[in-house]
C-alpha cells in the first residue's frame, strides 16, 4: 500500500522543511518573550534541530577514520597520490586568497565600521581566541580516537562532563594507521577488509540519519528564526549586506569561473552539490554536513571515492572560504573602522596571510569567532570588537557555512578534472542523482572503489589514474 504512494523527492522534502521551519519559527517568535524553555514551540524546534546535528556529528568520527583508511589502502594502486594531495592544498590556498581579496575590496567600498549604529557598550572580550600555537596543539592527537573531554557547570553549580572530537586529529590518526597498514603488507589485509566492511555499515547508518534531514531542517531553521529573528540586523545592516554580497560573489561568480576555466558546467556542479549546500545553510555545521558533502562529491560530481575520502574531510577542517576568508576580512575592517584604527598595506597583506593559512591554525577549534580573534590579534586590533558582531553571527553563519561546504566539494572536483580522474559522464549527467534515493549504491562492496581498482588485489601493480579519464560527454 505504502509503496503505491508517490514518492516526494528528497530535495523537495528539504524545501518543504525550509518553508515549514520559517513558518513555525515566526509562530514561536509571536508566542511571547518566547525563548526556551518558556516557549514550548521554540523549545521543541531547538531540541529537534540540535538532536539532528548531534546525530550527524556522532557518525562523523567513524566515517572519517574508516573512509581515510580505506582511501589510503586504495591509493596504493595510484602513482600520483602525493600529487593529488599537493594539488588539493594548492587550490585550497588559491580560492582562499581570491576570497579574502573579495572581502577586503567590499570592506573598503562599504566602510561597514563607519556605517553602523551599534552601541559601543556591546564590545566584549569573546573569552576564547585563536592562536598560531593551536595548529601545533590541534594536530597532535591527544588520544587514538581524537576525543576531547570538557567539564562545565550550570547556574545551579551542577557540573557536567561532555566529549567532543577533533576532526583534524582523527585525520592525522587515520593517515598514520592507513600508511602503517600499507607498510605492513599482506598481514594487514584482514584489518583493511574489516575497515571496508565497517565503512559500509557506517554508511548504511548514515543513510538512515540523512533521511531525517527534512525534519532536522524544520527544527534548525525554525529555531534560528524564533531565537534571532531579524531585529538585530538594523544596527549592522551594512556589515551584514557586505558579508552576504561577498559570499554570493564567491559562490556564484568565483566558483563558476573556476569551473568554466576547467571545462566544467557550473549548473551541473550546483545541481550535484546542492543537497550539501542547503543542509550546510540550515545546520550551520561543516562537520555535521561532512557525510553529505562527501557523498554528493562522489555520487553527483564524479570524484573518485579513493580521493574524495581524503580531500573532503581535510577540507571540512581547513577549507573555509566563508568563515576564514570573507568574514574575517570584512570583520577586521569593521572593527578597525569602529575603533578608529587606520589599516595600511601591510595590515591587508596580514589579513590575506591569516585567511590563507590561519584556518589550519584554528582547525582544532570551532567557529568563525575563533578565526576572527586570530585575525584581530595578528593585526593588533582590540578583541573586544568581537562582541559588536555577536548579535548577527548566527544569521551570517548560515551563509558562511554554505560557502564553506560548496568550496569543500569544488576543490576535489577541480583537482580530479585537472588530474584526469573525474568521471565526466557522471558530472555532466542531465539530472543529478538523488544522493539518498538508493542507500545500496553507496554501501555495496564494489562502491568502495570507483577508480577501477579492486580491493584486495595488491599484485595488480600501480595504476596512474591520469590515464583513465572517461570520454567527454
Amino acid at each position: 500500500m505504502l509503496k503505491s504512494l508517490p514518492r516526494v523527492p528528497f530535495g523537495a522534502q528539504v524545501l518543504i522543511g525550509l518553508v515549514l521551519g520559517v513558518v513555525l519559527g515566526l509562530v514561536a517568535r509571536e508566542m511571547g518573550p518566547g525563548t526556551p524553555p518558556d516557549n514550548w514551540l521554540a523549545t521543541t524546534l531547538a531540541t529537534v534541530g540540535s538532536s539532528f546535528v548531534a546525530l550527524l556529528r556522532a557518525i562523523v568520527p567513524p566515517l572519517v577514520f574508516l573512509a581515510i583508511v580505506a582511501s589510503i589502502a586504495n591509493l596504493r594502486q595510484v602513482t600520483n597520490a602525493a600529487r593529488l594531495a599537493g594539488q588539493t592544498l594548492l587550490w585550497f590556498a588559491i580560492t582562499a586568497l581570491v576570497s579574502v581579496g573579495i572581502g577586503i575590496g567590499l570592506g573598503l567600498l562599504t566602510d561597514p565600521g563607519l556605517n553602523t549604529s551599534v552601541d559601543s557598550s556591546a564590545a566584549a572580550d569573546p573569552g576564547r581566541s585563536g592562536s598560531w600555537l593551536d595548529f601545533l596543539t590541534g594536530i597532535v592527537p591527544a588520544n587514538v580516537l581524537g576525543l576531547e573531554a570538557s567539564t562545565s557547570s550550570d547556574e545551579a553549580g551542577v557540573f557536567s562532563t561532555g566529549l567532543s572530537f577533533n576532526v583534524l586529529q582523527i585525520i592525522v590518526v587515520a593517515i598514520a594507521v592507513g600508511v602503517a597498514a600499507l607498510k605492513v603488507g599482506p598481514a594487514a589485509e584482514p584489518f583493511l577488509g574489516f575497515a571496508r566492511s565497517a565503512l559500509a555499515i557506517v554508511q548504511k547508518v548514515l543513510w538512515w540519519v540523512i533521511r531525517l534531514s527534512p525534519i532536522g531542517t524544520v527544527g534548525l531553521l525554525g529555531n534560528a528564526v524564533a531565537q534571532y529573528g531579524w531585529d538585530a540586523l538594523a544596527p549592522l545592516g551594512t556589515f551584514v549586506v557586505a558579508v552576504y554580497v561577498g559570499l554570493a560573489l564567491v559562490l556564484f561568480v568565483l566558483y563558476p569561473v573556476l569551473l568554466r576555466a576547467h571545462g566544467l558546467n557550473p549548473l551541473r556542479y550546483f545541481a550535484g552539490a546542492w543537497p550539501a549546500i542547503q543542509l550546510a545553510f540550515v545546520s550551520r555545521s561543516s562537520i555535521g554536513t561532512l557525510p553529505v558533502t562527501e557523498r554528493v562529491t562522489v555520487q553527483n560530481l564524479g570524484v573518485p571515492r579513493a580521493y574524495a575520502g581524503f580531500a573532503v574531510p581535510l577540507g571540512a577542517t581547513t577549507k573555509m572560504d566563508g568563515c576564514a576568508a570573507i568574514y574575517p576580512a570584512l570583520a577586521a575592517i569593521f572593527v578597525a573602522q569602529f575603533f578608529g584604527v587606520d589599516l595600511g598595506l601591510t595590515d591587508y597583506l596580514l589579513i590575506a596571510f591569516v585567511s590563507v593559512v590561519g584556518s589550519a591554525a584554528t582547525a582544532g577549534l570551532t567557529g568563525a569567532v575563533v578565526m576572527l580573534t586570530l585575525t584581530l590579534s595578528t593585526l593588533g586590533l582590540p578583541l573586544e570588537g568581537v562582541g559588536l558582531l555577536l548579535a548577527v553571527d548566527p544569521i551570517l553563519d548560515m551563509g558562511r557555512t554554505a560557502v564553506n561546504v560548496a568550496g569543500q566539494a569544488l576543490v576535489p572536483t577541480i583537482v580530479a578534472k585537472r588530474e584526469g580522474i573525474l568521471d565526466v559522464d557522471r558530472y555532466t549527467a542531465a539530472n543529478a542523482a538523488d544522493p539518498f534515493a538508493d542507500e545500496d549504491v553507496e554501501t555495496s562492496p564494489a562502491a568502495v572503489v570507483t577508480d577501477g581498482v579492486t580491493p584486495g588485489t595488491p599484485d595488480a601493480g600501480p595504476v596512474d589514474l591520469r590515464d583513465r579519464e572517461p570520454a567527454r560527454a
